[in-house]
């Protein structure tokens, strides 16, 4: 199994603002006085000079663009709806906020399958919705996929019951735990794993001071350094710059890049700097107003496409 792939599906924003259903439980976004026209145009102007560079290093970028009339605010972070594997089938998921449930749209799986790749088979978990039980894909989800392990901290956008049938679905093991943020001086779940947490092929960036419970995070370091990974530790406050929020891609002639925002890289100390490019390159881009309102970084604007192509 690759852990890592050159295909990544993006959603172009049309009218993106912050999502009032979303900002119960994610703490990372901010409000602004600015208009949504403004708003989406500078968001418009992010994406696409990140799809620019990811294209500019010979990263096969997918880009279909929302569609007004869904209003859909949170569009542009895809991985939270869909995920795609190796073995030709795809994941459906459970959404919280009642908006971000019109992101799931069938014409963008014709759109990957008029450019080759082959879908198999659906695994639909939506339902889980009308129990108001949620599991937000590969936010929620960190895939090991190499090693077969999903990792995933606990919280009102991951239930455990829901990893637990991915994990018996698609044939990983679960490694479950909970992961805090200190909101207004109280411990707080963190929404999203993938805001405190990321696999790459040989080495995991992790804010390990997220998980207050010690035997947890033994577990969460033994079941890493089991399958050799380097652990790149950030602290608190980093995270809270998305220095978590990262992912590894593949460009031309097999290269590989760490993937993250501008203000993550910022975040980063020169040792662990160090530490990542010994692996691969870094690749970053100003995503500032984007995570300003979105509460989600370059990680949560890629879902990555495992799909086989069609013979």
């Amino acid at each position: 199994m690759k852990q890592i792939t050159n295909n990544i599906l993006m959603i172009r924003p049309v009218n993106f603002r912050m999502n009032e259903q979303t900002a119960v439980n994610n703490y990372f976004q901010k409000e602004t006085s600015v208009s949504t026209e403004v708003i989406t145009q500078k968001a418009q102007q992010e994406f696409d000079a990140f799809v620019e560079k990811l294209k500019s290093v010979g990263v096969n970028v997918v880009v279909v663009d929302d569609i007004l009339e869904n209003d859909t605010p949170d569009s542009i972070f895809p991985n939270n709806w869909i995920s795609f594997h190796q073995n030709g089938n795809i994941a459906l998921y459970p959404m919280f906020a009642e908006n971000r449930r019109r992101e799931r749209r069938a014409d963008i799986l014709e759109v990957l399958e008029e450019k080759g790749f082959e879908i198999k088979d659906i695994v639909d978990y939506t339902l889980a919705e009308e129990e108001e039980v949620f599991l937000e894909g590969t936010g929620s989800l960190i895939l090991d996929r190499q090693n077969e392990k999903a990792y995933c901290a606990l919280s009102d956008r991951a239930d455990e019951d829901l990893v637990i049938e991915f994990c018996e679905d698609f044939e990983y093991s679960p490694i479950i735990f909970h992961a805090y943020q200190t909101v207004d001086d109280k411990r707080l779940p963190i929404y999203h794993t993938n805001v405190m947490m990321c696999v790459a092929d040989k080495f995991a960036v992790i804010c390990l001071d997220t998980i207050d419970d010690k035997k947890e995070r033994k577990a969460v370091v033994n079941s890493l350094q089991e399958d050799d990974k380097e652990i790149i530790t950030i602290t608190e406050e980093q995270m809270h710059q998305f220095a978590g929020n990262m992912l590894q891609v593949e460009g031309r002639d097999d290269k590989k890049y760490l993937v993250m925002s501008a203000k993550a890289h910022q975040s980063l100390s020169q040792e662990q700097i160090n530490k990542i490019t010994a692996h691969c390159e870094i690749l970053s881009s100003d995503l500032n107003l984007i995570e300003t309102l979105g509460g989600g970084s370059a990680r949560c604007m890629m879902a990555e496409v495992f799909l086989p192509k069609k013979l």
